[in-house]
């Protein structure tokens, strides 16, 4: 049992080291999840986050930014730390989104990494971004997605994705 655990602990501590990220069901060229710089932090939210139901998120606009969730230096701010609803907050996003030709997704959290400063942090102002696996039946492998849940920003759906129908 303790070799499982150091394995998937050792995993997750190298998805922020490592330099190959298994991207190859969808084509979106530029980042591979591994620069140096950390990610922008505070609240940065413009438009108000609508909801399909109360366990996913209407997405709507598409992002042009190819790093956008795909690169710990731009994850998703989703928010809601605070007020207890980071977790729910996360899948709430992943919900809402669905694979390149609308196929359902299917997710699984990876684990966290990338400590960085946010004035919203819960212990000296600082806060992990959360890593999940993102895979959809007939997709030809699995993604990472980095998630903030200390910060709010505007919610797009990443490039090579689309976003559920309501």
């Amino acid at each position: 049992m303790k070799v499982f655990f150091f394995f998937f602990a050792s995993l997750a501590l190298a998805s922020c080291s490592s330099s190959k990220n298994s991207t190859s069901s969808i084509q979106r060229p530029g980042s591979n999840g591994q620069t140096n710089a950390r990610p922008v932090s505070g609240n940065t939210r413009t438009v108000t986050v609508e909801y399909i139901d109360e366990r996913t998120y209407m997405l709507t606009e598409k992002s042009d930014d190819k790093t956008y969730a795909y690169d710990r230096s731009n994850p998703v701010k989703v928010g809601g730390v605070k007020e207890s609803s980071g977790p729910a907050n996360e899948r709430r996003y992943l919900n809402g989104l669905a694979g390149p030709n609308g196929e359902e997704i299917g997710y699984q959290r990876f684990g966290s990494c990338c400590p960085f400063t946010t004035p919203n942090g819960t212990f000296q102002n600082s806060g992990m971004l959360d890593i999940y696996m993102v895979y959809w039946k007939g997709g030809k492998d699995t993604f990472r997605i980095f998630i903030n849940m200390y910060d709010e920003g505007d919610l797009k759906i990443p490039v090579g994705l689309t976003a559920k129908k309501p």
